[in-house]
């Protein structure tokens, strides 16, 4: 992990198109822009780990009115 100390209107640079920029910083609370390509996905932490947690539930549950047993190929 890096850890880097920052000042208002201050940026740091992910690779050749990810760019943070330190909006503001009030008390605890620090305000941050982030420039980067559409294709690249952002969350806040906590939505993050409850979107893998969704996933990861739905990937165990098998819904009871559908039939797999039909699904494979027969060899």
């Amino acid at each position: 992990m890096l850890v880097l100390t920052r000042k208002p209107r201050q940026q740091i640079m992910i690779g050749d198109d990810i760019v943070i920029n330190i909006v503001e910083v009030q008390g605890d609370n620090v305000r941050i822009a982030i420039d980067a390509p559409r294709s690249i996905k952002i969350y806040r932490g906590e939505i993050y780990r409850a979107i893998q947690e969704e996933n990861k539930q739905a990937a165990r549950e098998v819904p009871k009115d559908i039939d797999l047993s039909g699904a494979l190929p027969k060899p």
